[in-house]
C-alpha cells in the first residue's frame, strides 16, 4: 500500500490548501475525531495488523537487537494464539484474548538499523509508507530511540520503545507518542551508588570513560552526582566514539590519572571490548590510593555479560530484568523463550516481548486502534505479571517506574548462561522520581492528517 491510495497527506494539504480538498469531495478529516477514528495512519481495514520492528540487526549492538527480534516474533506467535501463551497467561489485568488484536491477525515487517540514528529513522519511515505499520517497535540505543520516536510523533503512529536507557528518551526529548518500559540512566544511578558505596567505601576517585552519545552522556552524568552524593569525587571523563574496538588510547591515561575506580558508560560491544582490554591493563590487580582499584559497569546485559568472560566476574552494574528472577511472570517468559530458542531471554529481550504485549492489551482495552485513545489506555496504566513487580505507565512522561535490578558478575558460574547474580532489587519508590527534573513536553495526541 502506498501513500497515495489512501487520501491526502500533510504535504498534499500544505500545496493545495483546504479549499483544494473539499473541492476534491475529500471529507476534510482534521475537524472532527469521529472521522480521525474512521480515518489514520494505517488503519487497519483488512483482517491483519502489522508491527514494525526497528532492530540493531548490525552494529555495535547487533547482538541485543537479535534477541529482540526474537522476542518480537514470540510476542507475536503469542498474540495470535500459537504456542503456550506465554506472559498472556499471567498479564494482570489483561483484555488479551490470544486471537490476535481485535480479532485481527498480527504480522509483522523489520528494518536494520544498524545501530544508527539516521538509518533507524530512514527504516521506520519506509516500514509506515510503505508497509502500513501502525506501530513501530525495538531499537537497543537512545539515539535510534530518540530519532525514531521524535517521527512517529510527526506521523501519528505510537512507539514503544525497546532498549533505550537515556534520561533523554523520556525527559527533554519525550513525545506523546513514544512509550518506555526500560528503566533510565538516572535511576542505574540511584540504585547502584549506595550499593558501591557499602562495597568500596566513600572515599574514592572516579574515572569516566563514555560512549559519545546521548546515552552515554546522561549515564555519566548520573553516575557522577549518584556517586559524588556518597563523597566521590571524579577524576576525569573522557568520551570515546560508539563502536571504538581499540580502547588503549583511553586507558592508558587512568594509570596516572589518581582514580582508584574505572567507571564504563559503554554498552553491548563496546563494554565488551573496553572492560576486556581494561583488565588485560591489569587494572584489577593494581592498587591506588592505598585502595584495589575496581571496575563498574552502570548498565550490564547477560548478552554482554557472557561476551566479556572472565573479565565481568565480580564487576557490579544494573539490569532492567533477568532471567533467573523466581516470579511467575519471570519463570513464564524464561520457559516460552528458552523452548523457542535454546537459551535464556536477556533484558532486551524480555523489554521487547513486553512491550509487543502492553501495546497490543491497550488496543483491546481502548477497543480501537486510533492512536489518540490507544495513548490514553497506556497514560497511567498499572499492571504486574511481566516479571518487574507491579509497575505503572507513568503519564506524565510515559516512562515505566518499577523495580531495578542491581546485579554483579557471577564468581563461580554453573553454566554459560549463568553469568549475573541479582544482588539486590531496588524496590519501585526508591527510584521514582519527578518527572519534571528532566524536562521535556510530550506534544499533542490528536495525530496528523494521514501518515505525512
Amino acid at each position: 500500500m502506498t501513500l497515495s491510495t489512501r487520501g491526502p497527506t500533510r504535504r498534499r494539504v500544505l500545496q493545495t490548501g483546504m479549499a483544494g480538498i473539499i473541492g476534491s469531495g475529500i471529507a476534510p478529516m482534521i475537524f472532527t475525531k469521529g472521522a480521525w477514528a474512521q480515518e489514520f495512519c494505517n488503519n487497519p481495514t483488512g483482517d491483519t495488523v502489522t508491527f514494525g520492528l526497528n532492530l540493531p540487526l548490525t552494529g555495535t549492538y547487533a547482538e541485543e537487537g537479535a534477541d529482540e527480534q526474537k522476542a518480537y516474533e514470540l510476542a507475536i506467535a503469542h498474540l495470535n494464539g500459537e504456542g503456550d501463551g506465554g506472559l498472556l497467561n499471567v498479564l494482570q489485568p489483561s483484555a488479551l484474548k490470544g486471537n490476535g488484536i481485535l480479532g485481527k491477525k498480527v504480522a509483522f515487517v523489520s528494518s536494520d538499523s544498524q545501530t544508527k540514528s539516521d538509518v533507524a529513522r530512514a527504516g521506520a519511515t519506509r516500514m509506515i509508507e510503505r508497509d502500513g505499520a501502525i506501530m513501530i517497535t525495538g531499537g537497543s540505543s537512545s539515539g535510534e530511540a530518540i530519532a525514531v520516536q521524535g517521527l512517529c510523533q510527526e506521523m501519528g503512529v505510537i512507539f514503544m520503545a525497546g532498549l533505550t536507557h537515556s534520561n533523554d528518551t523520556t525527559g527533554k526529548d519525550k513525545r506523546r507518542y513514544g512509550f518506555r518500559h526500560f528503566f533510565n540512566a538516572y535511576q542505574s544511578g540511584i540504585g547502584l551508588a549506595p550499593v558501591l558505596g557499602q562495597e568500596y567505601g566513600s572515599d574514592r576517585v572516579a574515572y569516566h570513560l563514555t560512549a559519545d552519545y546521548t546515552w552515554g552522556w546522561t549515564q555519566e552524568e548520573s553516575m557522577k552526582n549518584a556517586t559524588e552524593a556518597l563523597g566521590w569525587q571524579t577524576a576525569a571523563a573522557v568520551r570515546t566514539p560508539l563502536g571504538a574496538t581499540d580502547y588503549s588510547q583511553y586507558l592508558t591515561p587512568i594509570l596516572n590519572s589518581g582514580a582508584d575506580v574505572l567507571i564504563l558508560n559503554h554498552y553491548g560491544l563496546d563494554m565488551v571490548n573496553s572492560l576486556t582490554q581494561a583488565v588485560q591493563f591489569g587494572m584489577r590487580d593494581r592498587q591506588a590510593n592505598g585502595k584495589d582499584f575496581q571496575i563498574v559497569t552502570p548498565l550490564i546485559s547477560e548478552l554482554m555479560a557472557k561476551g566479556a568472560g572472565e573479565s565481568v566476574k565480580g564487576i557490579f552494574g544494573t539490569s532492567n530484568w533477568h532471567w533467573n528472577l523466581q516470579d511467575a511472570g519471570s519463570q513464564a517468559f524464561t520457559k516460552s523463550f528458552g523452548a523457542a530458542y535454546g537459551s535464556p531471554p536477556s533484558q532486551a529481550a524480555h523489554t521487547a516481548y513486553v512491550q509487543a504485549l502492553l501495546y497490543a492489551d491497550a488496543v483491546e482495552r481502548a477497543g480501537t486502534f486510533y492512536p489518540p485513545e490507544v495513548i490514553k489506555a497506556l497514560e497511567g496504566h498499572e499492571f504486574d505479571g511481566m516479571g518487574n513487580g507491579p509497575t505503572i505507565y507513568r503519564a506524565e512522561d510515559h516512562q515505566c517506574i518499577k523495580k531495578v535490578l542491581v546485579v554483579q558478575g557471577n564468581e563461580s558460574p554453573t553454566s554459560e548462561f549463568d553469568v549475573l547474580n541479582v544482588v539486590q532489587e531496588i524496590d519501585r519508590d526508591t527510584v521514582t522520581y519527578d518527572p519534571a527534573i528532566f524536562g521535556g513536553d510530550l506534544g499533542p495526541a490528536e495525530p496528523v492528517p494521514m501518515c505525512a
